[in-house]
Order: structure tokens, then sequence, then C-alpha cells
């Protein structure tokens, strides 16, 4: 069958726009097989057909993708090639692994430009494989994702409800509670219930404070509270910026305690403090002219998000600032996150990938106004809304 005779079999209906006419002819052809390959054998249309065939295999195999990244971080092949082009012998025996095991790994990961073959028939860092060398936070999501791989092993069963426990849940130190009345939420937890998440979380902030910092002056504020500050990473970035900013964090006391600790170790102690606390129902410590959330509200559902704005909005004075940073769905070129987000959310047991629209309106709800969208280098790894109490 031709193009044309697919193009003939689409009905014309009444009352269609040309857009919804345009989507229903398009998916009929996809999905006929005559078309496909028609499509892949016709000169204009081959290189889309290539493109498209790809993709959906690249879909399929993305797990497979994923566990040949997840075994080069673990047999720490990246910094092995760090040292310079090695021979298959030597990195075989360098990871443990037979030579024939080595080749099959060696040769994924250079399809996956992860590795590049090198004269003499070394093999040496490739492209993305020395990226991560940079970029330590994704040598620990890669490690954390074995624990997401699993909670993922039943993907309609994670939808349907039908995994009460998960493991990225279980790892997640403000799961517990999360629609139950402020005041108990967290009070049990202890310094070692909360070290794996908090570690997890350092190691991947540095890039987004970085990224922060270079979009937003903060030197232009009194005194910064930081809503859900983790153990201070990001404050002590910030405190480089701005010397003369006051710094303040709210957080679980078991969280805020190794903030404290790290404040102390960094020299900080007499301008930042931790506290702990539950920062949906506050009260919130007072004297802040500007509150950041970073990587918080997208954690939580609706209602726990809003009550999360609406006590920030009241700590702080008329005029004050809010900043919200986080990776936000329907980024252009970024749309992937958004769905990455949402399964691991879903894992996670709370919060959902938002819009910039959507924050908007939850900022505006909660009582700021002038919301404004501030350009970011990496909107895949975060992107700003500032707001104004109103």
């Amino acid at each position: 069958m031709s193009g044309a005779d697919s193009l003939a079999m689409v009905p014309f209906r009444s009352g269609l726009t040309l857009t919804e006419r345009w989507q229903r002819l398009r998916d009929r052809l996809l999905a006929n097989a005559s078309f496909q390959d028609w499509a892949v054998r016709f000169p204009l249309t081959r290189p889309i057909a290539k493109r498209r065939a790809k993709a959906l295999f690249d879909l399929s195999a993305g797990f497979v993708y994923s566990q040949v990244l997840g075994a080069c971080v673990k047999l720490r092949l990246f910094d092995i090639l760090s040292e310079g082009p090695k021979s298959l012998d030597h990195l075989a025996e360098r990871v443990s692994l037979s030579r024939d095991a080595a080749a099959r790994l060696l040769d994924a990961a250079v399809a996956l430009r992860l590795v590049e073959r090198r004269r003499n028939g070394q093999f040496g860092l490739g492209a993305l494989g020395a990226a991560t060398l940079g970029a330590p936070g994704v040598v620990a999501m890669v490690e954390h994702h074995a624990m997401l791989y699993a909670d993922l092993r039943d993907p309609v069963a994670l939808l349907r409800g039908e995994q009460p426990e998960t493991s990225i849940g279980n790892l997640w130190p403000y799961a517990a509670g999360e629609h139950e009345p402020g005041g108990a939420r967290g009070r049990s937890l202890k310094a070692d219930d909360v070290a794996d998440y908090s570690t997890l979380m350092s190691s991947s902030q540095p890039q987004v404070s970085a990224d922060i910092l270079a979009a937003y002056r903060f030197d232009k504020h009194r005194c910064l509270l930081d809503l859900g500050g983790g153990d201070g990473t990001f404050l002590r970035a910030v405190a480089k910026a701005a010397p003369n900013l006051k710094l303040k964090l709210l957080d679980l006391p078991a969280v805020a305690e190794r903030a404290r600790a790290r404040f102390a170790a960094a020299g900080l102690g007499d301008r930042a403090d931790a506290y702990g606390g539950d920062f949906r129902a506050g009260p919130l410590p007072e004297g802040a002219d500007i509150i950041s959330l970073v990587r918080v509200i997208h954690d939580h559902d609706d209602d726990v998000a809003l009550d999360i704005l609406r006590t920030a909005c009241k700590a702080l004075p008329p005029g004050g600032t809010l900043l919200l940073a986080e990776p936000m769905a329907g980024t252009a070129g970024a749309e992937t996150i958004g769905a990455y987000f949402d399964f691991y959310l879903l894992a996670m047991g709370s919060g959902r990938p938002r819009t910039v629209e959507e924050l908007t309106a939850m900022l505006r709800q909660a009582g700021f106004d002038g919301v404004r969208l501030v350009p970011t280098r990496r909107t895949m790894l975060v992107r700003i809304l500032v707001a104004t109490r109103s």
C-alpha cells in the first residue's frame, strides 16, 4: 500500500478542526505497517522513519542502557580510565571481570559514548563518561537508582496503588505523615534515619546551587531563610557569594542537627542558624526578607505544597521575596524531565513535577504577586521563579 493509498483510508469527519484531522491522519498512518514500509523506502521520508525507529528502540532498550551506565559506575570504570587509556586485559583485571565480560561491557559503553576506542586497541573516556567525573551528583543518583528500579519493577501495580511500600519512600524522611496535621511530623526521626537521603541530596546540590547563584544575586538581601534546606549545602554556597547575608535553615530536627554541625565546621556559626521544625505548619524563624525553596515543592502533593507556600508568605514582611527553584515540567528541550520525576515521585509516595504556569498559580493563591521566571543556565537541572509577598 502506498502513502497515497493510506491517506485515502482516513475518513473525513465534519466538526473536526484541521489540527484534529491531522492528528487522526498521523496516528492512523504511523500505526499502519504498510505505510511504515513505504516511508522507510521513500527517499524523502526515509531519514525521518529511521530516526523514529531508533527513538522507539531507545525507549524499549533504555533500561539496558541505564544498567550499562550503572555497571560502569559501580566498577569505577571512569575513574580508572581517567588515569589514561588502558588495554582490555588491564581493565578486565582492574574491574575483576573475565576478559569476555569486560569486552562486552566496554563494547556497550562505547556504543553509549561512555567510553571510546583509542589507538593500539586501548580504551579511553568517552564524552559522556568524562562528564560524569565532573558531576559527582550524577554518580550518586546512578547508584541510588538501583532502589528506584526495584520500585518500578511493576509500574502498573505502582500506578494502581497496589505497592504500598517502596524503597524510595522508606528512604525519604518526610514521607511519613505527609498529610497529617503539622507538629508531629519528623519528631521521632534520628540522625541515622535521615543520613542516607541527606547525603544523596547534598551530593547533587552543588550544581544546582551554582546555577541558582549564577542567575540570582542574594547580596541585595539582609537575611535568607532556606526551607527544607537539608544539611545546608545550598546555604554554604550562598554564604560565599553573599558574605554579609544572615542565613537561616529550617528542616526536620534530625536534619537540622546535621546542618548545624556543618555550619560550625565551615566557620559559619556566627551567621548561619539551623532550626528543627515543620516548614508546612510553622511557625518559621523570623527576620528573613527572602525565603528559598530549593527542590522542595515538587516533593509534595498539591495541598501540602500550598500549605508550605502560604506558611512562607506569612513569614515574610510585605514586599519580601520568595525564590522557588526546582526542575519544572513542560520545559522546552527538557520535556523528559517530567516523565522521570512523575515516576520517581510516585515511587517516593508524594509530589509531582509542575509547570511554570501551575507553580505561578499556586504562588498567587498563596498570597504572592509579581511572579517572574528567572533564566537559568541548565533548565533541565533547575528553573527559578521569584515572587513578592503582596
